[in-house]
């Protein structure tokens, strides 16, 4: 790589971002599904920034066992401070431990991207909460008058549910839907909100993000078998149902859902459907604020036409350049080029390399860009 990194660099010349670095990252037989991902991570600036702050404020606790957010925060803090500003570094400690942790990142099987983001992320939170959680009887213990200090977030939230601690993963990711069921004899809503760290959406051929969202949030009629119980009516009713963004994320993660069951095979098939993504996108199904500006930043791309082999790469935006990442390889593209992965407009097509988890930041105010 050492030949790819002076190439890098040459491109960029004086462009260069100071202090900013670009390294591959080695692949352990099958772990491009990991490697996609830790690249749009760690392009998810706000995210890499409380991460290297975490490891510095953390890293005196030497006899700390290793879990997989030290190990994420370590491998951040080498990739920053290399004193080269391109090369290949390998994440070993992470994907060691990745494994001792999930068994099912342990084979030498095609890994799924989406899962490991989903398992990643859920799993930084619970370290953090249970480190929280730890600190806070720590305190208590020590100093039982400062109770009430370091009591619960929410008081409200006394002897119902407590109240969950707000990570920086949580302010970065997490969003709230809510699920509008309306009773059609008595038109009362009731209102279900849940909170999601990506949203998995459904596509179609020859489609955009727009449209999917738009999908995602139509009214669908609850009848026959399906009825919903509506408390004030104390029966099965008829229904309409709609999902909508209630609190959109400050990093918005959009799931395309490209490998789909396929009842008379009897096994997953690869869509290779075509679905633009745009590079700004306005987010309009939301309670509240309309038309939410979002800029796309990374782009997590499944290469292969089955759901059971192939290859993963990424895209990601730095400083106004995007950078294509392949394992150990990294190199400049062109804008342009981003739009080469929206997918296929015909059923079959030699080009089988398609976006499948996009990475979006909200241009919001006081939002860094």
């Amino acid at each position: 790589m050492g030949a790819a990194g002076s190439k890098l660099e040459k491109a960029l010349g004086d462009q260069f971002p100071e202090g900013e670095r670009y390294f591959g990252l080695e692949n352990f037989g099958n772990t491009c599904y990991c490697n996609s991902v830790l690249q749009a991570l760690y392009f998810c600036v706000p995210f890499r920034e409380q991460l290297l702050e975490y490891y510095s404020s953390n890293k005196n606790g030497v006899d700390a066992e290793d879990n997989l957010l030290t190990c994420l925060a370590d491998l951040f803090t080498q990739i920053s401070s290399q004193k080269k500003k391109t090369g290949v570094i390998a994440p070993k400690r992470f994907v060691q431990r990745l494994k001792k942790q999930n068994e099912l990142f342990r084979s030498y099987m095609h890994q799924d991207a989406h899962e490991f983001l989903n398992f990643l992320l859920n799993e930084l939170v619970d370290i953090l909460e249970k480190e929280a959680q730890a600190a806070k009887n720590d305190a208590e213990t020590s100093s039982p008058s400062e109770k009430t200090a370091n009591g619960p977030r929410n008081p409200q939230a006394n002897g119902v549910k407590k109240e969950p601690l707000v990570t920086w993963v949580h302010k970065n990711f997490q969003g709230i839907l809510t699920n509008e069921t309306r009773c059609l004899r008595c038109e009362t809503v009731t209102a279900r909100d849940e909170t999601f760290f990506d949203l998995s959406l459904d596509i179609e051929q020859n489609s955009s993000i727009t449209s999917c969202l738009k999908n995602f949030s139509s009214t669908e009629t609850l009848n026959a078998e399906d009825k919903f119980f509506c408390d004030k009516c104390c029966s099965l009713q008829e229904a309409q149902k709609r999902m909508k963004i209630k609190k959109p994320p400050h990093i918005l993660v959009i799931h395309l859902k490209r490998f789909k069951y396929i009842e008379q095979l009897g096994r997953y098939k690869k869509l290779s459907y075509r679905v633009v993504f745009p590079l700004e996108l306005k987010l309009s199904n939301t309670v509240e604020d309309a038309d939410l500006e979002y800029s796309l930043f990374a782009v997590v791309v499944h290469v292969g036409s089955g759901p059971n082999h192939g290859h993963y790469v990424s895209l990601v935006k730095s400083h106004n350049h995007w950078l294509f990442f392949d394992d150990e390889n990294v190199e400049m593209i062109d804008e342009s080029a981003v739009q080469t992965f929206f997918g296929s407009a015909q059923e079959f097509s030699s080009n089988t390399d398609h976006g499948y988890i996009l990475f979006y930041e909200s241009l919001g105010a006081g939002n860094k860009s």
